[in-house]
This record gives structure tokens, sequence and C-alpha cells, in this order.
């Protein structure tokens, strides 16, 4: 499993596999150093088991253009930082073919109040949701079909 770059205020990783939220979380804090700020606010986020029309899901695939992404999602992020006035940001998010209950996107924010990090970690999943360059295909009977709006909140 890929670990967060040490002295980084901001990760952003795009895994093609699996991975465990909490041990990915747990690398990033380590990573950090012993004086944490006083807020860590998190998001986890779970394929659903059905597509948007209400059939079982077999599958979520995530396309997305390599680096151009990464370089997009950097950017979000930090933005996102900036505007909140939050310390280190970690965003994993997962691309190709994901099933249903696996983790598809992790936020963590350190900050040193509780609003700022809850803040910044809302607005900051709903930029990933609406400007993020994904292209998703629910996969369902046997066939594929490409999403083409985002889900409420």
């Amino acid at each position: 499993m890929p670990t967060p770059n040490p002295g980084q205020p901001i990760v952003v990783q795009l895994l093609e596999a699996p991975f465990q939220p909490l041990e990915l979380l747990a690398a990033w804090q380590g990573n950090l150093g012993p004086a944490a700020p006083a807020a860590e606010s998190h998001f986890i986020g779970r394929v659903r088991p059905t597509t948007a029309s209400g059939e079982p899901l077999e599958a979520l695939e995530l396309e997305h253009y390599p680096g151009m992404s990464e370089a997009q999602l950097r950017a979000i992020a930090e933005a996102c930082a900036a505007r909140h006035g939050v310390g280190a940001v970690l965003v994993a998010h997962r691309v190709g073919r994901i099933g249903p209950g696996e983790a598809i996107v992790l936020v963590a924010v350190q900050a040193d109040r509780r609003g700022p990090a809850q803040r910044c970690v809302q607005e900051l999943l709903e930029d990933l949701k609406h400007h993020a360059p994904f292209w998703k295909q629910e996969w369902s009977g046997g066939s594929g079909t490409w999403v083409t709006g985002n889900t409420p909140l």
C-alpha cells in the first residue's frame, strides 16, 4: 500500500488497488510529526450497492487522465486549504474498477480549530465531486452506463 510523502502538507493520491482508509490515515498522521494541530476532520466514502436508477451495482469504474488528474486534485485541495486556513490535507481517491462497499475516497484535514477542519472537508468533497476530472461508468447486468450527473448531498 502506498504511503504519503513525509513533510508535505498537501498529499494527493490516486490509487488503482483497494485501500484500507484507516491504515492510510494512520500513515499520513505519522508522517506529519508529533506536533499535530488541535483539530482533525475526516471523510471516508464507499461505493453504493445500487446504480443511480436503483439496479444492483456490479462495479463502478473511474477513468482519468494520469498526471492531469493529480494536478487538478492538488489544485482543488490547495485552494480549499487556503480558503479555510488549514494545515495538512490528504486526498486519496480510487480509480479503475471499484466494487460496492469498497472505499473510493478518503479526505482528511488538520487545522487549529474544528470549524475550519470540518468546513474544509465538506467543501473539498463537494469540489472533488463536481470538478475532479473523472469519468464514471456504472456496471450492472453485465453492461456499463456512463454517469452523466452527480449525486446530491
